[in-house]
């Protein structure tokens, strides 16, 4: 039986869900309406093994203040209902505050996130666990993790955002390198949606 896992870029999905589509992802829905898809494209039933999503929690200044430790707080909930869902993973980088830019705005940046992502991806290809993988990311550093699946006969999608404003929501390589894509537009978006409150 065909067997698929999912790998979200936790930070790319957040971007294009609250930026480009402005909704709250159900993320059970999510890997339901993955699963289906790839599904519909496959001659055999297809299980869904496991999502893994790739985050990192919110920079905490020494002492924090008031804001960072509310957001700290709102992401650890957030991380802590997605470990319940069935079958779901979620593995943690870190954010390093890597000084100023010109603005004075402060420049971070996400370290393990891409590492862990590939690391799952390839030992899952490579272990023969998986016949199918669906990756939701832009990153072109997650191309060796594509190629590595490819190479251990790995049907790779990628599930992309949209191009806007002349602008590519993922890595042109990336695009290139997946055997499938699917771009995930507004009615993707909408059917994956929590219920407004």
């Amino acid at each position: 039986m065909a067997r698929l896992s999912i790998f979200i870029d936790g930070g790319y999905l957040d971007i294009l869900a609250r930026d480009v589509f402005g909704v709250l992802i159900d993320h059970r829905l999510l890997s339901e309406r993955i699963t289906r898809t790839v599904a519909d494209s496959t001659a055999e039933p297809l299980d869904l093994l496991r999502t893994y999503y790739y985050d990192c929690l919110p920079y905490q200044s020494n002492p924090p203040t008031d804001e960072e430790r509310e957001r700290l707080s709102r992401k650890e909930n957030r991380f802590n209902t997605l470990r319940r869902l069935d079958s779901y993973t979620v593995r943690e980088g870190r954010l390093m505050f890597r000084g100023r830019d010109a603005n004075g705005n402060p420049i971070f940046q996400q370290k393990r996130v891409d590492l862990l992502l590939g690391l799952d991806f390839a030992l899952l290809s490579a272990k023969n666990q998986i016949t199918h993988a669906a990756l939701v990311s832009g990153d072109s550093d997650l191309i060796p993790a594509v190629e590595a699946a490819q190479q251990a006969g790995i049907s790779t999608w990628l599930f992309h955002g949209p191009h806007q404003s002349g602008r590519s929501a993922y890595a042109n390589e990336l695009w290139q390198a997946a055997d499938k894509r699917f771009a995930m537009d507004k009615a993707f978006m909408d059917s994956v949606a929590m219920p407004p409150r």
